[in-house]
């Protein structure tokens, strides 16, 4: 039986101290935190993520360790090497005595980045500039540029942040899916070849209670008529009024979401689907953007009276 002090912790400390549409965002830092501190033997936590990588040594230094998982990943799998972007290029760097802010510091990041264009291909939606980092400013593009060096990384054998080896869980699942259903074909035909599977070690996610926190999130709503989602199986919803499917997997304290190519929270997916929600977040966004233009308004006209007045 499920430890119920267990789920009423996960579920409350899923939304709290965070604004929904903010925690999505902490649990990718959290998870990646957590995935370079085990790499690098870092001390990088959610709260310091943009500090403790500002001087790009661990960022430059992982790159370079992509390399190599990549040209090892070549040597004993060519054949699916043949159809990858396989990066091979070093990323010079400098590693002694940087300070973050600094030209040194900048200059790292500046060459990871072109790591990332030139030899991974990833796209710009997904790209940060030096400043991004410098300045602590665009922390999301940030993230999920690292979640997709991430990926790509993964598809070497190299070790993935939990995140990622769950989007593989839902892959695999997929995949399963797909093959039951092709298995009733006529057994005369010729058989497709076996996919190939990737070398990396899966942590799978415990199912044992995330329907209960999923019911948890979901009866914070006082609603007559509760937002539909029903369990279709281990990790899969059906939600709203349509057949639409999703995947939902627990990542440490957060309920998390599976959404096209990436991932949110349920709270804050509950947010932007949920009528009932929606309604209450748009009256929250409305009192809070009043309060700002209240309190400017106060401020200017403070400061309008100080710089009209005559002096002594």
């Amino acid at each position: 039986m499920a430890d119920q002090s267990n789920i009423q912790s996960a579920a409350s400390k899923s939304i709290r101290p965070f604004k929904s549409s903010e925690e999505y965002l902490y649990a990718m830092k959290e998870d990646l935190a957590e995935w370079l501190n085990t790499l690098y033997d870092l001390d990088v936590t959610a709260d310091t993520f943009m500090d403790g990588l500002g001087t790009g040594c661990a960022l430059c230094r992982h790159a370079n360790n992509v390399n190599r998982a990549a040209h090892d990943f070549q040597l004993e799998y060519p054949e699916a090497a043949q159809s990858m972007k396989m990066p091979s290029k070093e990323v010079v760097f400098q590693s002694r005595s940087v300070v973050c802010g600094s030209f040194v510091a900048r200059d790292n990041v500046s060459n990871f980045i072109s790591w990332c264009r030139q030899e991974l291909w990833i796209k710009d939606v997904l790209m940060f500039e030096t400043n991004d980092l410098v300045e602590r400013c665009n922390e999301k593009n940030f993230v999920l540029c690292l979640l997709e060096v991430a990926r790509r990384g993964s598809k070497f054998g190299m070790l993935a942040p939990m995140l990622i080896q769950l989007e593989e869980e839902i892959e695999e699942e997929i995949r399963d899916q797909k093959e039951s259903i092709h298995s009733v074909e006529d057994e005369e035909d010729e058989p497709d070849p076996e996919p190939f599977i990737w070398p990396q070690k899966r942590v799978l996610c415990d199912m044992r209670n995330l329907d209960e926190l999923v019911r948890e999130i979901l009866g914070r709503c006082s609603c007559p008529a509760q937002f539909p989602m029903v369990k279709v199986s281990e990790g899969k919803y059906k939600v709203g009024d349509s057949s639409a499917l999703i995947f939902i997997r627990v990542l440490r304290t957060h309920v998390m979401v599976r959404v096209g190519g990436g991932w949110d929270t349920l709270e804050h997916y509950l947010d932007k689907h949920d009528p009932c929600r929606c309604a209450a977040f748009a009256h929250r966004y409305h009192q809070a953007k009043s309060s700002g233009q209240g309190a400017q308004s106060k401020s200017s006209s403070a400061h309008s009276s100080r710089s009209t007045s005559p002096g002594p």
